[in-house]
């Protein structure tokens, strides 16, 4: 078994108009390749490869995908914002299994959010917006620490964009467990309170409403260097910790939410699962 990362942060390379910029696109290639070497050098006999919100929202991202094609031999697959979603919350749902009744999560990935809803494997509602915790915060903080008057901003602008999402969601009825999931929501659990990934992926780990907000205020006067010295906190991700906190924080808030759970699986488990579903039905 091997584990191998690399963070991309693709929605930083996005210029005015919207383009993946060559430098996104040659980090894009490069981290392909690296894995396709990866996958060679193990052996494996299947190689699953996907993109979300960066390449997808690009202006340029069919020109993105051929060349990634060209230079490396991968093709990624596009993923929906509504597939994200709707993975992820099939990755939640086996986690928890069928007891936990109806299931709300929440996902905040660099590019977008994803909401879903439901009691069944798959949600009966999926949202995949544009507040991603890096996307924001490429587009709305130029200062650090952010601007006082441009968190105030961020924040109506958040909470206009959930009004209707959340008023869905809220009317398929009350969820019997709240839940959250991905690396941002992981890393404000852990500044917190819960406790850290060498505990295991068992401990229960959960982030509240007044928690989140203390911690919004201590962070957001803090620059992104002295965030990074903070136990949990990435140095690649400190930077945009903040508007991550502000999207959790809102997100929560529009769906009446004081607590959620942090679950460990979240897309990349929902995708092996599929998979292996297919498998397991003679369609794979």
């Amino acid at each position: 078994m091997s584990d191998s990362k690399s963070t991309m942060k693709l929605v930083e390379y996005l210029d005015r108009e919207g383009n993946l910029s060559r430098k996104g696109i040659d980090k894009l290639t490069g981290y392909v390749g690296e894995a396709r070497q990866l996958v060679d050098r193990m052996k494996c006999e299947e190689m699953i490869s996907f993109a979300t919100s960066a390449v997808r929202d690009a202006a340029n991202g069919e020109a993105v995908l051929d060349h990634v094609e060209r230079e490396t031999g991968i093709r990624l697959e596009i993923l929906s914002g509504e597939d994200e979603a709707r993975l992820t919350f099939l990755a939640v749902r086996r986690w928890y299994g069928w007891s936990a009744g109806r299931i709300i999560n929440l996902d905040i990935g660099g590019g977008s959010l994803e909401l879903t809803s439901g009691e069944d494997e798959d949600p009966e509602a999926a949202y995949s917006l544009l507040l991603g915790a890096g996307r924001l915060t490429h587009e709305w903080f130029d200062t650090d620490p952010p601007d006082r008057k441009k968190i105030a901003l961020l924040r109506d602008y958040i909470d206009a964009e959930l009004v209707a999402p959340a008023k869905h969601l809220r009317a398929l009825g009350e969820a019997d467990l709240a839940v959250a999931t991905s690396k941002t929501f992981r890393t404000l659990a852990r500044l917190t309170g819960a406790a850290p990934s060498s505990a295991g992926p068992r401990v229960r780990r959960t982030l509240t409403a007044p928690g989140l907000r203390q911690l919004i205020a201590f962070i957001s006067r803090m620059t992104a260097a002295d965030r990074a010295e903070l136990e949990g906190v990435s140095a690649n991700r400190s930077h945009q910790i903040v508007a991550g906190a502000l999207v959790a924080e809102a997100s929560m808030r529009s769906l009446g939410l004081e607590q959620v759970e942090i679950c460990p699986w979240a897309l990349r488990e929902g995708i092996i699962l599929r998979r292996l579903d297919g498998d397991l039905d003679g369609k794979g």
